[in-house]
């Protein structure tokens, strides 16, 4: 039976396996995917995460629950060698293993991309996992608790000044939708105003948002600034070095919350392969999706699709003709690549990838969105139902669908849950504050050995008998002469102080 292995289970590997798991039929062919997390994360949602309009949970979907038929590894891959068709499996615990296949798919996705600025390492979190975004929430909620109890002054202002780096469609979502959290909290801390909270988004471009048009993305910035929101464009992060933020234009302040979505980049684990990667560091695929060398050869048993993939957009609306990484276009590449597999193994003819762009659809806070579809733009209420309308509908199975839905409408009925737990990333903190420990040993006395007992009929302060050494077995050490030796004592307490002045004569010895 071929041998089908799935590098990565985010967006395209899972649909990829979920339609493998429909089309193939039994006995045709054993699927196994292998990620180092056991879900895949829906991320357009990760903005909702953060500002507490869907649970954590809610926003990730279950390899294993919801791929029934498929062998799902927790556990990376750090190499492969197709000339062999080979990959090592390395699990967090345990020894790497070899895997043999027959057929590869690469999704492993993508990852942050940063720049070497100081500060940046050390200080800010990104928004790629599911992880991160809890993170932001409970470090915004924690941070809103520590000010309410604080004067005016740099304290405070630093704890309720946040810091976006990165004006795509990640950076105003994450940026909207907390300046929309941080707003709706007030109402629960009467000490603090929204003068006293500080939102910065910093853009090195002179626009936001380049996949929506210019007037759109004017909308959004008058619709940010009403909302004292400030947006610094063409200024470019210098330096976060302890929470100290510098600009490029002189500008600085200190924030406890930076965030960083100024862009992402193919998975590094496609460089411990043997296949073509392109300029950018991505595979090279052709429109059917299989693997293809720089003279345009195809490598045999080889896919790839997703944010790891450069793969050629035939509609002509690609930037740099190569489809754009994002969720509608892996989704959508998965369905087709499970197909294009399929077809591959019965000897059938594959089909090109082709996709037309729907638009773009953006959530900036509660009841605020915008979707542009070519020239027609929907801005406000509407393009906010249409906005979760759309990730509604694509958020994969039933299942997740209903867990979304009903936590929106809860929300809508009771208000978000404004509960940090920061705390989380230390669970055993309070045990171990209150747990009673066992006391400490009290150090034993130093002593040196008690003199041995004289033999029957020698005076107490003639020397002793002569012991063989237990530990080497020899037969009988030298006799100690006699000045050398501590003299006896008839009585215990004489004898305790003979004992604590030997090592002194050790000393002196040893000094001589």
């Amino acid at each position: 039976m071929p041998k089908i292995l799935i590098v990565g289970g985010g967006y395209a590997g899972f649909y990829t396996a979920w339609k493998l798991e429909k089309w193939l039929r039994k006995g045709e062919a054993e699927v196994t995917v292998v990620d180092p997390l056991p879900y895949m994360t829906y991320q357009p949602f990760l903005p909702e995460v953060a500002a507490g309009s869907i649970e954590p949970r809610h926003a990730i979907v279950s390899l294993r629950r919801h791929l029934k038929k498929t062998d799902v590894v927790t556990a990376k891959v750090t190499k492969v060698d197709h000339a062999t068709k080979t990959a090592t499996i390395t699990p967090e615990i345990g020894e790497p293993w070899q895997y043999e296949y027959d057929q590869i798919v690469m999704t492993a996705g993508a990852v942050s991309r940063t720049f070497p600025i100081p500060g940046v390492a050390d200080e800010a979190i990104g928004l790629k996992t599911i992880e991160e975004a809890e993170a932001i929430r409970d470090k915004l909620l924690t941070n809103f608790q520590k000010a309410a109890n604080l004067p005016a002054g740099p304290v405070r202002d630093r704890l309720l000044t946040t810091v976006v780096v990165g004006g795509g469609f990640a950076g105003i979502e994450i940026f909207a939708e907390l300046r929309s959290f941080a707003t709706d909290l007030l109402k629960n801390y009467p000490q603090l105003t929204i003068d006293d909270t500080h939102f910065h988004l910093v853009e090195a471009m002179g626009r936001i948002m380049p996949e929506v048009a210019l007037e759109t993305s004017h909308w959004v910035l008058k619709n940010l600034a009403e909302r004292q929101a400030i947006v610094h464009l063409d200024t470019q992060l210098q330096s976060a070095v302890g929470g100290k933020v510098e600009l490029s234009t002189g500008e600085s302040f200190e924030s406890d919350l930076i965030i960083w979505t100024a862009g992402v980049m193919a998975n590094p684990v496609v460089r411990s392969t043997d296949f073509p990667i392109e300029a950018r560091g991505r595979i090279s695929v052709q429109p059917d999706l299989r693997i293809v060398t720089e003279d345009g050869s195809v490598v045999e048993g080889a896919w790839a699709c997703g944010d790891v993939a450069a793969t050629p957009d035939i509609t002509g609306g690609g930037v740099g003709g190569f489809c754009v990484p994002n969720a509608q276009h892996a989704v959508r590449m998965g369905k087709q690549l499970a197909k294009n597999l399929v077809a591959s193994l019965r000897g059938e003819n594959t089909t090109d990838y082709r996709h037309d762009n729907l638009g773009a659809v953006a959530g900036l806070g509660l009841g605020i969105g915008v979707f542009q579809s070519g020239k027609f733009a929907l801005k406000g209420f509407p393009a906010w139902v249409a906005h979760r309308g759309y990730h509604g509908l694509a958020m994969p199975s039933w299942e997740r669908k209903i867990r979304v839905v009903s936590g929106w409408a809860n929300n809508i009925a009771l208000g978000r849950d404004i509960a940090s737990l920061d705390n989380v990333t230390r669970p055993r903190a309070a045990f171990e504050e209150f747990a009673s420990r066992p006391k400490p040993a009290a150090p034993a006395e130093s002593a040196a050995p008690a003199a041995p007992a004289p033999e029957i009929g020698k005076p107490a302060d003639a020397a002793g008998p002569a012991y063989a050494d237990p530990a080497d077995g020899s037969k009988a050490a030298e006799p100690v002469d006699a000045p050398a030796a501590a003299p006896a004592a008839k009585k215990a307490p004489v004898r305790k102080a003979a004992a604590k002045k030997a090592p002194e004569a050790e000393k002196a010895t040893a000094s001589e």
